[in-house]
């Protein structure tokens, strides 16, 4: 090993733990990484920015301005009610709903199609009283299976498809990895949709062990005369009302001192954590006061509760500069957080991914608000009917997918003519598209795109392929492959499943080469790891969407996600290996 290979080893290395840590913005670690390469000379200045131009980033732009089109046609609207009238059971629905996750996830990135069929998925769960940690992790499951199918399903399977062009000569066809990828989505919904039954049953079933814990929220309440929280020690809140007390402010200054010293005076401001049921509970006893709102007694005032999604302008904002929610006359009366940090009052909380608002305003405005801020209601009201219009996009964006599957135009050809006709049409505004971008991950995939190039250029795959070599036979038709599904499969809860791909594609070419397989065969394994996420709620951004909205713990994705990515695991390299090598 020359220092050049050696460099970018440790490059890589300590790209990966900070990817890993997310403490650090993912496009600042990109850029970071990608700078560090050209002052080691791991590629020239003019290839710095050759990421930028690359086909894969430029079809991924396109299909998030795609999927902003799509999300607003809200034709599954209507799914409550047809489902109700067909009497199914909750599995034949869970099964259902996760399917059309699935299938809309072949067409588009998977947050696309999670965020399509979030709304309407929970408000099946409304009209036909299914648990809602039954549906929401079967859909962001699906989605992801779903991602497994084409070669738009997931930046993954567009990188390793550009990886053996630059190889062979010649990439994956549209629908190439649907070998795999639909039996493997198939037998997964199957699998996930009857394990949710039993995982997380109804309340009124008997369950063995604890009950699962209620949504928690964090909110600011002032203490009323009345309140029998008054007198009450803060060290007492927890045992006798359910609340875990963060902060006592009285007269507008923090009262400072133990908890076990400090009493609840009347007319005190309680900042606290506890389920929402709790807070729900003690202001209709009047123990707390309910946030007083200017707008409460019109007609169409409405309390709605929204998630913060990943290309959401409100991450890393502070709850006293939202602007976009006080200019509307919106109060934000409570937050649900996946990891409070709490230091100083309500107003100061940081917002993050999957954090869950809940908002109180007029309807309309607080509509207006979310599309601005690009943050997700988890309910809808019923729709009135569905325009005639809305179908356009989908059967414009239909044909842009039947011209690169059948070999017409390259997918960033057809998905341009895509976005101009959406835009001729007047249902893409594209400069306020482009605004609404989940620009981060764009720069972070066009960044390690040249990193990714260097592995292969400077040696370093083969080196690795060598030293795996040595330890596994990787000549034998399924050892090789195995190993990197492998790898790609423990990467990913980490690791963004488009890194994962860069990083192990020209691995996978080495590895084919070394035993003188076609590396379609290794580079489809390398795809399917890097999309069989499903053992953690932080590896991939609908994991950590579904943690908040569905009230999951750690575990559940453990107990749920492990049976999945094991029959993932063995279903890929057994089709894998039948179809392609």
């Amino acid at each position: 090993m020359n220092v050049e290979q050696a460099s970018l080893l440790v490059l890589l290395a300590a790209m990966l733990i900070l990817f890993s840590l997310d403490r650090f913005r993912i496009e600042v670690v990109a850029i970071g990484g990608l700078l560090a390469g050209f002052l080691l000379k791991l590629y020239p200045a003019d290839a710095v920015f050759s990421g930028f131009a690359s086909p894969v980033v430029i079809t991924v732009v396109e299909i998030l301005l795609i999927v902003q089109v799509l999300a607003q046609a809200k034709f599954f609207d209507g799914l409550a009610q047809r489902f109700q009238s067909a009497k199914w059971s909750n599995l034949a629905v869970i099964a259902s709903l996760a399917s059309i996750t699935g299938f809309i996830s072949v067409f588009m990135n998977n947050i696309g199609a999670f965020a399509i069929m979030l709304p309407a998925t929970l408000r099946v769960g409304t009209v036909l009283q299914i648990p809602r940690r039954q549906l929401v992790i079967p859909i962001s499951f699906a989605a992801l299976l779903g991602g497994l199918v084409s070669l738009i399903g997931t930046p993954a399977n567009l990188l390793v498809s550009d990886a053996l062009t630059k190889a062979t000569g010649q990439g994956f066809r549209f629908f190439d990895f649907a070998y795999a990828g639909l039996p493997v989505a198939a037998a997964g919904i199957l699998l996930i949709s009857f394990l949710v039954t039993r995982l997380f049953p109804e309340a009124d079933e008997e369950i063995s062990g604890p009950a699962p814990a209620a949504r928690r929220i964090v909110a600011e309440r002032e203490i009323p005369f009345s309140s029998p929280l008054v007198g009450i020690r803060l060290s007492d809140c927890a045992d006798s009302f359910g609340l875990q007390p963060h902060a006592l402010i009285r007269d507008g200054s923090f009262v400072f001192g133990s908890l076990a010293k400090s009493v609840i005076e009347p007319g005190d401001t309680l900042l606290a954590e506890g389920a929402d049921s709790v807070f729900s509970d003690l202001e209709a006893g009047g123990a707390l006061l309910a946030p007083a709102h200017p707008n409460g007694l019109q007609t169409d005032f409405a309390r709605i509760e929204a998630v913060v999604m990943p290309e959401s302008t409100l991450i890393g904002s502070r709850i006293r500069s939202l602007e976009v929610f006080r200019s509307r006359g919106i109060t934000v009366t409570a937050i649900s957080m996946r990891s409070p940090r709490i230091e100083g009052r309500f107003e100061d909380l940081q917002l993050s991914i999957g954090d869950i608002l809940v908002l109180e305003g007029t309807r309309d405005a607080i509509a207006e608000a979310l599309d601005e801020c690009e943050c997700l209601p988890l309910a809808t009201q019923p729709s009135a009917g569905s325009s005639k219009g809305s179908w356009y996009p989908f059967a414009i964006f239909a044909a842009g997918v039947l011209l690169p599957a059948f070999g017409v135009l390259r997918p960033e050809i057809a998905f341009a003519i895509v976005v101009f006709a959406l835009a001729v049409t007047r249902f893409l505004n594209i400069r306020q598209a482009m605004a609404d971008i989940n620009w981060p991950i764009v720069i972070m995939l066009a960044a390690m795109i040249p990193i990714g190039t260097a592995v292969q250029t400077t040696g370093t795959a083969e080196v690795v392929a060598r030293w795996l070599s040595l330890v596994v036979p990787i000549s034998m038709p399924l050892a090789g492959m195995a190993v990197l599904l492998f790898v790609a499969m423990a990467l990913t809860p980490f690791v963004n499943n488009a890194t994962v791909a860069i990083v192990l594609s020209p691995i996978a070419i080495e590895f084919a080469e070394a035993a003188h397989h076609p590396p379609a065969a290794y580079l489809i394994a390398v795809a399917a790891g890097a999309s069989l996420d499903f053992l953690t709620p932080f590896g991939h951004h609908n994991n950590t969407l579904a943690m908040s909205i569905g009230s999951y713990r750690v575990s559940d994705f453990l107990r749920a996600g492990g049976p999945l990515a094991l029959l993932g695991y063995i279903m890929t390299v057994l089709i894998v290996a039948a179809v392609w090598l």
